[in-house]
């Protein structure tokens, strides 16, 4: 997994002007798009999270019902 260093984030986004290339008005249409497309991304995960968790639920349903003990670690 990456690990991202804010500070190296935050220089990334707020380059000025004259270094993006961009008139502010693109800029500020690029990064209301970054949110967009991130915002979608993020309820998608969120979405595959709970697929994910109720199939591991069914799956730990029939292990007891089978007689096997699971234990249930929280993280």
């Amino acid at each position: 997994m990456v690990d991202l260093k804010k500070e190296s984030l935050e220089k990334a986004i707020n380059k000025s002007p004259q270094e993006t290339g961009m008139s502010k008005e693109e800029e500020i249409g690029f990064h209301k798009g970054a949110i967009t497309t991130l915002i979608n991304e993020r309820n998608e995960l969120i979405k595959m999270i709970g697929n994910v968790d109720a199939i591991m639920q069914a799956h730990i349903k029939r292990l007891e019902e089978l007689g096997v003990k699971v234990q249930r670690k929280e993280q």
